[in-house]
């Protein structure tokens, strides 16, 4: 059928809700927004589902929350009765009906015989992560559109180890899914006996283990009491998490009070995302007012951690993911070196497109750096690996999108939470050691040299947006380039084919999972990096520039940019 048949038979439909059938009945003569919410389905791929929330086959909605919950319902009966009774656990977050599309996933589960683990209250990803294998529940789903702004929803599905669901049984479950064409035809068994409340004592565990991951006791226990921090959870669900783990490490926390509420319109930020520094912006007003040390800020699912710190001259700066990664990283080496506790088989993990410098510490730590696919999820199907074989010891994981992760008990994604507790606790090391952490990001840069981050989004827009950024990474791939600028290009990566062509023409397989991007690497230990989203519309170039200082470093990205600008047109 075509988009206004489809239209049409979702209005006419006895099943639609009133709120549905209104909407639905206000766009009778917008042609392009009936092709939008109709023009296609939905995607689910192996980061779930993310949308516009909204009635049509093409949004965030009841009925495809419905949908898609049967599809991972057909999966998990197919693995038995012993997987249906260790049942499925759901959180949510404070977005526009996260909590209406949590329990209706739930109720979906029970309609088909399955055990439904329903958070009481919104609970973060890293909690729903820890509470899938403390419950040893088969799967679990995530009901958050993450970052990104308020008229989104989603729906992320993670598996047995806590990890986002991988891509071989994702594939199975969309095959469920997709044969699925009646989206009125799933029912909800609400109030069902196999819906449970999360026992509380899934919490308390997660603090007990969370504080097992503090590696600078003494510092704290010193220099805590003293310490001014300023949280903003903006309007998510990181406000209880963050503050009772910091406050179990007895360090002073003042809360941002005008973003504690549970908004799920976030009224004070432009976009709820702790990448921006304008996201943090209340909170670093409120840090100069009472001059705090610190200002920390996580995203409305609390995985991701924004932190501004204060500069040489005492402003505070806000630092890029990058930044923090490199810092966090070099943080935990040093400590765990100290003690006399690095591994000799440690290992570190990060995305492809994540700073350059993470290779430079590893190499100086004598500690192996392993690069995969942009997606947490990869970094989990790591550590399921190394714990599967025992050949490595996981120490750390990150992205440049303000995501990190430490030990292997907590969560399996990126943990905002434990996050704050080893920002915070890092403070209190480099104040009890004399030092700013300003001061230590300006050290690693002297020592390693210095690099220089950015990320550019491009956004596109409509049905066929996905579509468009993949030809434009397609038509990448063998298109020739031999320099940007002045910046000779010594090898090009086409991760859609796992091959890495050097500038002679031969070529490498690359040993990581395939996906659409393309990587250039220039002679002096640069990148550039694009790659279409994969949870918005925006096709993503990433720019990792090394120079011998700061202002050397934006001089040459500017003409980098240029250059590759060029070059794509």
């Amino acid at each position: 059928m075509d988009y206004q048949a489809v239209y049409a038979s979702w209005l006419n439909d006895p099943a639609l809700n009133e709120e549905g059938r209104r909407e639905l009945a206000s766009i009778a003569d917008d042609e392009k927004a009936k092709e939008y919410r109709f023009g296609a389905e939905l995607e689910f791929g192996t980061a779930g589902m993310r949308g516009i929330i909204g009635y049509g086959t093409n949004m965030m909605n009841v009925y495809t929350v419905r949908r898609a919950t049967q599809g991972l319902s057909e999966y998990v009966k197919s693995l038995g009765a012993e997987a249906m009774k260790r049942g499925v656990v759901i959180s949510y977050d404070t977005r526009r009906k996260s909590r209406e599309f949590a329990f209706a996933a739930a109720g979906v589960l029970a309609a088909n015989g399955i055990v439904a683990y329903v958070f009481d209250d919104v609970h973060p990803v890293p909690m729903l992560s820890y509470a899938v294998r403390k419950l040893k529940t088969i799967a679990g789903i995530m009901i958050t559109a993450s970052h990104n702004p308020k008229e989104y929803n989603g729906y992320k599905v993670y598996g047995e180890d806590g990890a986002q669901m991988s891509p071989e049984p994702t594939a199975i479950v969309v095959g469920f899914i997709e044969k699925i064409a009646n989206y009125f035809s799933v029912q909800e068994a609400a109030g069902s006996k196999l819906i449970k409340k999360v026992p509380s004592s899934v919490d308390k565990s997660y603090y007990k283990i969370l504080t097992k991951l503090a590696i600078s006791p003494e510092a704290v226990k010193k220099e805590g009491k003293n310490l001014k921090l300023v949280y903003t959870p903006v309007h998510g669900s990181g406000y209880v998490p963050v503050t009772t783990i910091l406050k179990k490490l007895k360090i002073n926390v003042t809360v941002v009070p005008e973003q504690v509420k549970k908004d799920t319109e976030f009224s004070t930020v432009e976009v709820p995302n702790p990448e921006f520094k304008e996201t943090l912006s209340m909170g670093i007003a409120l840090a100069r007012k009472i001059d705090a040390d610190v200002v920390f800020g996580t995203d409305p699912d609390s995985d991701r951690l924004g932190v501004a710190v204060k500069d040489g001259e005492g402003e505070f700066v806000a630092l890029s993911g990058n930044q923090v990664g490199i810092l966090l990283l070099d943080y935990i080496l040093t400590r765990l070196k100290e003690d006399g506790k690095l591994p000799a088989n440690g290992v570190v993990v990060k995305s492809f497109v994540t700073t350059g410098m993470a290779r430079a510490i590893c190499e100086d730590f004598g500690v192996e750096l392993v690069d995969v696919p942009v997606g947490f999820k990869f970094i989990g199907e790591k550590i399921k690996e190394y714990e599967a074989s025992g050949a490595k010891t996981f120490l750390f994981g990150f992205e440049e999108s303000c995501g990190y992760l430490r030990g292997t008990d907590g969560s399996r994604d990126k943990d905002a939470v434990v996050a704050s507790m080893l920002c915070a606790e890092m403070v209190c090391y480099y104040t009890y050691k004399r030092q700013s952490v300003y001061g230590r990001l300006m050290d690693i840069y002297a020592k390693y040299g210095y690099v220089l981050d950015r990320n550019i989004s491009i956004k596109y827009e409509g049905l066929n947006a996905m579509k468009e950024m993949n030809a434009v990474v397609d038509s990448l791939k063998t298109k020739k380039v031999e320099k940007f600028d002045v910046h000779n290009v010594v090898a090009v990566r086409d991760y859609s084919a796992s091959v890495r062509r050097l500038a002679d023409g031969t070529e490498e397989t690359l040993d990581i999972p395939k996906t659409n991007a393309v990587y250039y690497e220039l002679e002096n230990g640069s990148f550039v990096c694009v790659r279409p989203s994969g949870t918005e519309p925006k096709l993503k170039i990433y720019y990792s520039v090394r120079a011998k200082d700061e202002e050397a470093a934006e001089r040459s990205f500017e003409k980098i940019k240029e250059a590759f600008e060029a070059f794509l047109k």
